[in-house]
């Protein structure tokens, strides 16, 4: 549906009679081909997510999946592993006839990256495919590799010709992040990718995007008459963006080393979630008008300082993950005990525009926290005024709506309600709204929304490079202060960050939520 059908289905016209929105989105003729295949993303998350998405009958007849690798497998081979993958860890249930539909148009192309041979044997392989099961030239190329491999994937595909749809087919590339490592990176990543791939083309996957409640902010702020009202400043004290994880690096410390969690979370997945909550309402949900609004109030955003007071980093030391005694950062096997890589940032933004003003957003994001939690809370200012004495209400705190990402997803609503009983003692009781309670169709994964998104043309969810690029100018200051003074600060494992995140919020008279 293109955008102007789109708005004219959102505005109420006629046309809404011929969509039905009860009926599912299945993609044309179409072709898959993965770089990387063999690694942890594709095994545990792309691969179960294209056989959920052909178990839901959401992929077309005859869809082709391609595999490239170094590894010297025969076809049978490939879907051995695909089948493993599957059956450890796709969320519906296993089907032999959905899985003999799909292995059918499996294929894998042994090559590296700089194998002018292997990319044209890749050329050859979807050329069959295209005769043999009809996939009519639509192919998607998702880059599951390092962003430093992005240049060469591109370049082949480019020199085979295989970048370049002819008249009535079309060409995608979906990438991965991290988008760059600071602005420049990201603009010489951009300037690589558009070079081949027209804009239009490019799907960066930000996969917290394609969550459900990640979605549903849209829907609650704009299908509510409850909330839109008193979503600005003049009732909003100040919002919460958390992302908190209770694992440590494990196994990918080298990766990990250099990149930090500011890098890992804050630039991507916590200024999208911004971007959601504090944009205006658009004209229409159309692809077009959402990145507008969201563009529109990143470019309004910026870090607020003295950033010795309004930011903070750290790394975790040894302590306690509930019960388990867990080593610190710099015991982490293969992290370099010198490093200042932090596995905690936390920073304070602000938005320079009328709904905003004076409203501090706060974002955190840590490895061996409390707990594993994503959530937005947005808190409400005091009223000006209570008929109460202290005592009655010394237990009522700030009214909240609180959006859960994961693990338990659902939007919460903090207010006072009185105490029953012959006193009269105002205290905090929470409405609780929970998709799995609320719901019985089971949530899709991310990764099969993301997928069949791209396979779509479906671009609301996949961030621009204008939206990556104004992140990093967002981010580079308070990076560029953390590179040229000292060192993080330790904070004990099964805790919720260092001393220093609690006093950026306790100079203004306000503390973290501990979710």
């Amino acid at each position: 549906m293109n955008d102007d059908r789109e708005a004219q289905v959102q505005r109420g016209n006629p046309l809404r009679s011929a969509v039905d929105k009860r009926l599912p989105r299945i993609a044309g003729p179409s072709g898959l081909v993965i770089f990387g295949v063999t690694g942890d993303l594709a095994r545990k998350k792309l691969l179960p997510a294209v056989y959920d998405l052909a178990s839901r009958g959401l992929l077309p007849a005859g869809f082709a999946l391609v595999g490239f690798g170094r590894r010297d497998w025969s076809k049978e081979e490939f879907q051995d592993y695909v089948r493993e993958a599957v059956q450890a860890r796709a969320r519906t249930e296993f089907d032999q006839n959905v899985w003999d539909r799909l292995a059918d148009g499996m294929h894998f192309v042994t090559g590296a990256f700089d194998d002018d041979a292997a990319f044209d044997a890749l050329a050859s392989t979807l050329a069959e495919a295209d005769r043999r099961q009809g996939v009519h030239g639509n192919w998607a190329f998702y880059l599951s590799v390092p962003p430093e491999r992005f240049a060469g994937v591109v370049h082949q595909l480019d020199r085979c010709g295989m970048a370049k749809p002819a008249e009535g087919q079309w060409r995608r590339v979906i990438i991965e992040k991290p988008f760059g490592h600071d602005l420049a990176s990201a603009q010489e990543l951009n300037k690589v990718v558009n070079t081949v791939f027209p804009e239009h083309a490019v799907f960066r996957i930000d996969h917290y995007l394609g969550k459900e409640t990640v979605q549903n902010i849209l829907a609650l702020r704009f299908s509510n008459q409850l909330f839109e009202p008193i979503w600005n400043a003049n009732f909003i004290d100040h919002v919460q963006i958390t992302m908190a994880e209770d694992i440590g690096l494990g196994g990918r410390a080298g990766y990990y080393d250099g990149i930090g969690a500011a890098r890992d979370v804050i630039q991507n997945h916590l200024i999208q979630l911004l971007a959601l909550v504090a944009m205006e309402e658009p004209t229409s949900f159309s692809p077009r008008q959402l990145r507008a609004e969201k563009l529109k109030v990143l470019r309004a955003t910026s870090p607020t300082g003295p950033f010795s007071e309004t930011t903070a980093r750290g790394q975790y030391t040894a302590g306690l993950q509930g019960s388990v005694p867990v080593v610190g950062l710099r015991e982490e096997e293969g992290f370099d005990p010198d490093s200042k890589t932090e596995t905690f940032a936390a920073c304070t933004l602000e938005i320079n525009s009328r709904r905003w003003a004076g409203v501090p957003f706060y974002l955190r994001t840590g490895k061996r926290l409390g707990r594993r939690v994503t959530e937005i809370a947005l808190v409400f200012k005091r009223p000006p005024y209570q008929p109460f004495y202290p005592d009655q209400t010394n237990l009522l705190t700030n009214n909240a709506v609180v959006i859960r990402v994961q693990p338990d997803e659902g939007v919460l609503m903090r207010f006072g309600s009185k105490v029953p009983g012959v006193g009269l003692e105002v205290r905090d009781v929470n409405m609780d709204f929970s998709y799995s309670e609320a719901f019985t169709e089971q949530s899709p994964e991310a990764y099969e929304r993301l997928i069949l998104d791209a396979l779509l043309d479906e671009s609301s969810l996949f961030p621009t490079n204008s939206e990556v690029e104004r992140s990093w100018e967002i981010l580079d200051p308070i990076l560029e202060y953390w590179d040229e003074h000292g060192e993080p600060d330790e904070y004990e494992a099964g805790t919720w960050g260092p001393a220093s995140a609690d006093r950026m919020l306790e100079k203004d008279g306000r503390t973290w939520r501990r979710p």
